[in-house]
């Protein structure tokens, strides 16, 4: 099923504003707020069927002041994708076929341009437990590449003009934000070494301590992108995300960019985010352990264990840039705009740089000489 958000004043498609934080019509200017429409869609479902007392009675509770006594995440609820989902759709704006891929779950119709959410892909277990949105539009992020290109001490200048940018494309990225425990103990062997002096004799003086750590952590929100076509150390370095624009998932939130399902389940990620805890862990039992000489881990018994994992769509723009006959893409967090990417370097610049990198050694050498006093044949 295709759903598209039109304008109720003029007609014309909405789209996610990142400004404003609403659905936004550019032709009049109307916004909708997303929490208030998602909570009308609620209510009118509950209201189907009602006759009229119950009805009055349920609106006199819906507009009541309300805040939920509980602040705790609820567990996730989903299940894998099959593997023929149908692709085909028709928009609902001009007629159109419109052939996805069988991962999309948002896109655009390749004929009127109008925003297009599948909405049969983003239902009950299929549905993304949070969604954070796009805090940065299309042209500022455009414009944050274009500075970030000019930084480029060694990228050729032609490149740093950043004047051939083919594509920017803003795609929400599937991922899932696990919540884990490590708990166990670690013994290990330290020493304090000291050296000091007694008339003639030097003496070095080790004791050696047995330590002994007990721990038992918990990390929330761990992220680990689930998408085939993302590279995985790329989303790694796009960290870290925000969570305090971590908001419950509603489908206007994607009106206007790419989205796509994951193609991972979290149990299939399990074992990478395992590794990437076991780290912090490691790093956080280090920490404990100082003012000793040497550390030696004698053993460790950490388990570590999946207590619940959300699927979340994470904000991305991908941009495509066209530079000697090749492209070369970037990304960029559509929340705090860090850029990712390899750009070209320029073997002039390099050169350049090292020869004045050894002229300056050179002239240094020379002045040492000098001062020194010494003699040394140039």
């Amino acid at each position: 099923m295709v759903t598209q958000y039109k304008c109720s004043n003029c007609g014309d498609n909405m789209v996610y504003d990142t400004i404003s934080g609403a659905l936004k019509c550019h032709s009049c200017g109307r916004e909708d707020n997303i929490e208030q429409m998602a909570r009308q869609h609620n209510l009118d479902d509950s209201l189907d069927g009602m006759n009229k007392e119950d009805k009055e009675a349920a609106l006199k509770s819906f507009n009541k002041d309300y805040s939920d006594p509980f602040n705790e995440d609820e567990p996730s609820s989903h299940s894998t994708f099959v593997e023929d989902e149908v692709a085909e759709y028709n928009c609902n704006n001009c007629g159109a076929n419109i052939i996805t891929d069988k991962q999309t779950t948002a896109t655009k119709c390749s004929f009127c341009g109008a925003a297009v959410v599948l909405s049969d892909r983003l239902t009950g277990n299929l549905a993304p437990s949070y969604v954070i949105p796009f805090m940065i539009s299309k042209s500022q992020a455009q414009e944050a590449f274009k500075k970030w290109c000019k930084k480029g001490l060694l990228t050729p200048n032609d490149f740093r003009v950043a004047d051939r940018i083919k594509d920017i494309t803003g795609l929400y990225v599937p991922f899932w934000l696990f919540d884990l425990n490590g708990k166990g103990e670690v013994k290990a062997t330290c020493t304090r070494v000291r050296t000091y002096t007694r008339g003639d004799w030097i003496y070095t003086e080790t004791k050696y301590y047995h330590v002994y750590r007990k721990v038992d952590l918990n990390y929330k929100r761990i992220p680990c992108d689930a998408s085939k076509k993302m590279d995985d150390k790329m989303m790694d370095r796009l960290e870290p995300y925000s969570y305090a624009r971590l908001n419950s998932f509603e489908m206007p939130y994607l009106a206007g960019y790419i989205a796509e399902k994951y193609d991972f389940t979290d149990q299939e990620l399990l074992p990478r985010v395992k590794t990437r805890a076991n780290s912090y862990i490691d790093s956080y039992i280090r920490s404990t352990i100082t003012g000793y000489s040497s550390v030696q881990i004698n053993s460790k018994n950490i388990n570590i264990r999946n207590r619940k994992a959300d699927y979340t769509l994470l904000p991305v723009w991908l941009v495509c840039y066209d530079y000697n006959q090749a492209e070369h893409n970037f990304v960029m967090n559509g929340q705090t705009g860090k850029i990712i990417g390899r750009p070209p370097i320029s073997r002039a610049k390099i050169a350049t740089w090292l020869l004045g990198i050894s002229g300056l050694s050179f002239l240094l050498l020379r002045l040492i000489t000098f001062f020194l006093g010494g003699d040394f044949l140039w």
